[in-house]
């Protein structure tokens, strides 16, 4: 049985980091109920690769999720979720605290039916502070957190294409529920969970924060080397792009014989890692030389049998198929109706020794599963025609 078989999530999530959050409880066996409108959110169709709307990142956030297809803001939408809430332990919204209230979803209103309920939530900006209440997305906290500042060239900051604040924030909250239902374990209380953007993108990049703090430095964008290692960049080869992460004396070592540079191992511009990130540049051209001659597959050979970190730049096209990747079994194929092929789908990508990932099941269509839901609620056909009718949900 997995884990979390037996625990009821509501997902009033949109986009990337409520929906993956409860993605990732559905993938040890929570039983994840996405709500949304009659006809889909606008979350579900970004990127579409659906003969139905549905998008790419739809399909990886919502797997293993059963759909119900309601109106919030009618009576009867109301009513359904009043009682399903009655059912849950954790509800997860990523919503302004004023739409929150205003769907009923804060804390107070949720207790007043399920007093040991967990309330996680996701903003932008955090509750407290002169920026609570605004909206924002992944971008907006990159750039806030000084990660931005270091990217790219001094004339051109860039942010990542890969939107890593979303999804950091989704496993912080799926942390926190997790510590929260081991206190309600213990208690018998629920509470609220509250994370952030910005809150998450400032924690990754804390330590550059404390080295300013500690040592004045202002570090400034280095294009693809580091400030505190080198050779770390990335290189051209014969028919591509690899990166090296060389961090500490004993891995430079063992690049400098492998490049067949072994008086740098004694040169003090490369006597510790902020010495040689000092000089990267230096070091880097080292490295330019030795890929030039090279294939990727025979550059990331001899850095892997010389146990130096390095990688091949892969496009996106070919991730999926990389041995490593195949090997690893981090991928599993989804059947969605009206896609040309599975899609390709990477999971929690942790594993438990003695406990097991639920089975995959694909992400649903919009109230696919409102009339199964309904009636685990106690209604009865009747009741589900005369919602129908009133354009509470949506059935079908």
């Amino acid at each position: 049985m997995a884990p979390l078989a037996g625990i009821r999530v509501l997902d009033f999530g949109r986009y990337i980091a409520g929906p993956y959050c409860a993605a990732l409880l559905g993938d040890y066996g929570a039983d994840v109920i996405r709500v949304e409108r009659i006809g889909g959110n606008e979350d579900r169709f970004p990127v579409p690769v659906a003969a139905d709307g549905s998008g790419a990142g739809f399909l990886q956030m919502n797997r293993n999720k059963r759909s119900l297809a309601l109106a919030l803001s009618s009576e009867g939408g109301r009513a359904i979720v009043r009682r399903l809430v009655a059912t849950a332990d954790i509800v997860v919204a990523n919503m302004p605290a004023d739409a929150l209230a205003k769907a009923g979803l804060d804390l107070a209103s949720l207790a007043a039916i399920k007093p040991d309920i967990i309330l996680v939530t996701m903003s932008a900006f955090g509750d407290t502070g002169p920026m609570a209440g605004r909206v924002g997305f992944d971008s907006v906290g990159q750039a806030m957190a000084g990660g931005v500042h270091l990217t790219g060239t001094a004339d051109q900051p860039y942010r990542a294409q890969v939107t890593y604040v979303d999804y950091g924030t989704a496993l912080h909250c799926a942390f926190g529920a997790m510590v929260a239902l081991r206190e309600r374990d213990r208690t018998g209380q629920g509470q609220q969970v509250s994370g952030s953007l910005l809150g998450t993108a400032v924690a990754m990049t804390n330590g550059l924060a404390i080295d300013h703090a500690l040592t004045g430095a202002e570090r400034q964008p280095l294009g693809n080397r580091s400030f505190g290692s080198a050779p770390t960049d990335m290189f051209r080869t014969r028919d591509g792009w690899i990166v090296t992460h060389v961090v500490g004396n004993a891995i430079f070592a063992r690049l400098a014989l492998l490049i067949g540079a072994p008086e740098l191992i004694d040169d003090p511009r490369y006597a510790n890692d902020m010495a040689r990130g000092d000089n990267g540049a230096s070091l880097s051209e080292r490295m330019t030389a030795w890929c030039a001659g090279r294939t990727n597959a025979e550059a990331i050979a001899a850095l892997g049998e010389a146990r130096v970190p390095a990688g091949e730049v892969l496009a996106p096209s070919q991730v999926i198929a990389h041995p490593q990747v195949q090997g690893a079994g981090l991928v599993e194929k989804m059947h969605y109706p009206g896609t040309p092929a599975p899609a390709p789908i990477v999971r929690a990508p942790i594993r438990l020794s003695a406990s097991p990932r639920a089975p995959l099941t694909r992400a649903p269509q919009a109230g696919e599963h409102s009339a199964a839901i309904l009636r685990e609620l106690g209604y009865d056909a009747d009741d589900c025609a005369s919602f129908e009718a009133a354009g509470a949900i949506r059935l079908t």
